[in-house]
């Protein structure tokens, strides 16, 4: 463990001399874990899941600005809202009403990402160009208060296949500046592209990633 916690500068400032901030992947990492990174002035943390993401809320320092990066069932928005700093993977209408609720009902606002499918896996969640007018009708609609769209995420197929990949970053990467254009030209909240992994994010950075989400490299293997 002391080996993959000592990278951790490094990949910083990599990722800093791209304008780029590290999400340190630690579900299932047990918080000892955790402290061990964030006393090495870490402060970012990305959770897949809202029971676990809870309950190291409880047990870590106020000032870590915690991630939720997983697919997350709208029953399980109301047990983050009271802390969760951003959520990643807003892959439905439905889901970002829900945030909204939660975050009025504790009077804060949550920043959120817009997930779209770029990979080829079935398994991977996220919206489709195709639903984005629709999206915005309804967003329109809603006139939130409470959340704020800042960006898109999106995760690459896992293949070893690094021409696949760099495609599929750059298809994200082409959905930010289309909605960035056509939504969000005057809102400087709108920037951030949350892609890139342990295995991948050195091609992300070439395609813009402002939010690199890794684990492995950090905590070594995931606990099963």
């Amino acid at each position: 463990m002391s080996e993959q916690v000592d990278i951790i500068d490094s990949i910083r400032d990599e990722l800093g001399a791209r304008d780029a901030r590290l999400v340190a992947v630690s579900k299932t990492k047990p918080v000892e874990e955790i402290r061990k990174v964030y006393d090495k002035g870490q402060r970012i943390f990305g959770e897949n899941r809202a029971q676990e993401m809870a309950s190291k809320f409880e047990q870590l320092p106020e000032d870590i600005e915690w991630h939720m990066i997983g697919h997350l069932q709208r029953k399980k928005v109301k047990s983050i809202s009271s802390f969760v700093h951003m959520i990643h993977s807003i892959d439905s209408f439905r889901l970002l009403e829900e945030v909204e609720k939660q975050a009025a009902r504790q009077e804060r606002i949550i920043k959120v990402l817009l997930q779209f499918k770029i990979a080829t896996e079935e398994s991977k969640y996220g919206l489709t160009e195709e639903d984005i007018p629709s999206f915005f009708d309804q967003l329109d609609q809603l006139n939130p208060g409470h959340i704020v769209i800042s960006g898109v995420m999106g995760m690459a197929s896992f293949v070893d296949d690094h021409k696949q990949i760099a495609d599929e970053f750059s298809h994200l990467h082409s959905i930010f500046v289309k909605l960035k254009r056509q939504y969000f030209r005057d809102n400087a909240s709108f920037k951030e592209l949350s892609m890139g992994m342990s295995g991948d994010y050195k091609i992300a950075l070439k395609y813009g990633s402002t939010l690199v989400r890794i684990g492995s490299l950090i905590f070594g293997p995931r606990n099963t």
